[in-house]
C-alpha cells in the first residue's frame, strides 16, 4: 500500500468520478484506476462500483474511508517527523489566516514559545478552507482560522474575536459614516460570518463595487482608491496615528471570531491543550510599534 493509493482513495471518496479525481492530481484515468485496483488488491475487497450513474463507495469502501485518512494524517506526521527539526524538542506546523498573519505575526510565536521554548516553528499563512484541508491531511498541526469547515478529522475551538474598525483617508470628506457611500467604499469580504454582520449592521453598504478577501488588499485599494472600508482595530489605529487614514465616525465595530483547528487525535492531549489555553487567553493582542 503506497501513500499515493491512499491520497488517490480519498480525492475519490470527494469526486466520485475517476475523471476529476485524474485531473485534481495532475494524472492520467488510467494512473487513478491503477491505483485503485492495487490498493483493493492489498486490502483484498472493492472499494468502489462504477456504474452508467456515476462512481459509488461499496460498503467496504465506506469502512474502509476512516482508516484511509488516520494513514494519511499518520504518513505526514510521520515524514515530519522523520525529516526532524535541527535538534528541537518538537516541530510545530502552524497555519495562520491572512488577516492573522498580515499584522503581526510574531505575536503568535511569542505565545507559543512561552509554553513550549524548546519547539521549532513553521508556519504559514492560506485561506481557512485550504488550511482545513492541510490540517486534516497531516501537513498542519494547528491552524487558526476564520471560518471552520467540518469534517470527521477535525476539532475546532473559539479563541477570542478581533475587532475591525472603519477608516479613510484624510481630506476625502468621508470623516462620517453619512458621506460613504458604495462607490467611495470596499467592502473587506474576510468571511462568511464577518458579511452577515457587516450587512445587518450596514445594510446600505451591502453590495459596494468594489470587495476583498483579504485585509492587506483591503488596506492597500483604501490608500490608493481614496475609499473607506474596514481595517482590523491596531493596524487601523496605526494608520490613524501616521496620518494615512482617519476613523469614520458612527462606523460600528465590526468582530471577526477566531478559531483553532486541529485533528481530532490531538484534541484532548496534555500539550494542544496547554497551548489553545495560551492562544485563548489574548488572541488579538498586538504589541504596539
Amino acid at each position: 500500500m503506497q501513500p499515493e493509493q491512499i491520497d488517490t482513495f480519498l480525492d475519490l471518496c470527494e469526486t466520485r468520478s475517476f475523471n476529476r479525481t485524474a485531473e485534481r492530481l495532475g494524472v492520467t484515468q488510467s494512473t487513478v484506476s491503477g491505483r485503485v485496483a492495487a490498493l483493493e488488491r492489498f486490502i483484498g475487497v472493492q472499494l468502489f462500483r462504477r456504474s452508467r450513474a456515476g462512481t459509488e463507495l461499496t460498503t467496504e469502501g465506506l469502512r474502509f474511508e476512516p482508516h484511509a485518512r488516520a494513514l494519511r494524517h499518520t504518513i505526514a506526521e510521520a515524514r515530519a517527523a522523520a525529516r526532524g527539526s535541527d535538534g528541537q524538542a518538537m516541530m510545530l506546523r502552524l497555519g495562520l489566516q491572512n488577516d492573522l498573519a498580515m499584522g503581526d505575526p510574531a505575536r503568535w510565536v511569542r505565545m507559543i514559545h512561552t509554553l513550549l521554548p524548546q519547539a521549532g516553528l513553521y508556519i504559514e499563512a492560506d485561506y481557512s478552507a485550504q488550511m482545513c484541508r492541510d490540517v486534516q491531511g497531516g501537513l498542519l498541526d494547528l491552524a487558526l482560522i476564520f471560518t471552520p469547515h467540518p469534517s470527521p478529522d477535525l476539532h475546532f475551538e473559539s479563541l477570542g474575536e478581533l475587532s475591525y474598525r472603519m477608516v479613510a483617508p484624510p481630506g476625502e470628506g468621508l470623516e462620517r459614516l453619512e458621506a460613504v457611500t458604495t462607490d467611495r467604499y470596499v467592502l473587506a469580504n474576510l468571511s462568511p460570518a464577518f458579511v452577515r454582520s457587516h450587512d445587518a449592521l450596514l445594510p446600505g453598504l451591502a453590495t459596494p463595487p468594489l470587495a476583498a478577501g483579504q485585509g492587506a488588499i483591503v488596506q492597500g485599494l483604501i490608500l490608493a482608491m481614496r475609499v473607506a472600508g474596514y481595517l482590523e482595530e491596531r493596524i487601523a489605529a496605526r494608520l490613524v496615528a501616521g496620518g494615512s487614514a482617519v476613523p469614520v465616525a458612527g462606523a460600528p465595530v465590526l468582530t471577526q471570531p477566531i478559531y483553532a483547528a486541529l485533528h481530532y487525535r490531538n484534541r484532548h492531549r496534555t500539550v494542544w491543550r496547554k497551548l489553545l489555553k495560551t492562544l485563548r487567553q489574548n488572541p488579538g493582542a498586538q504589541e504596539d510599534p
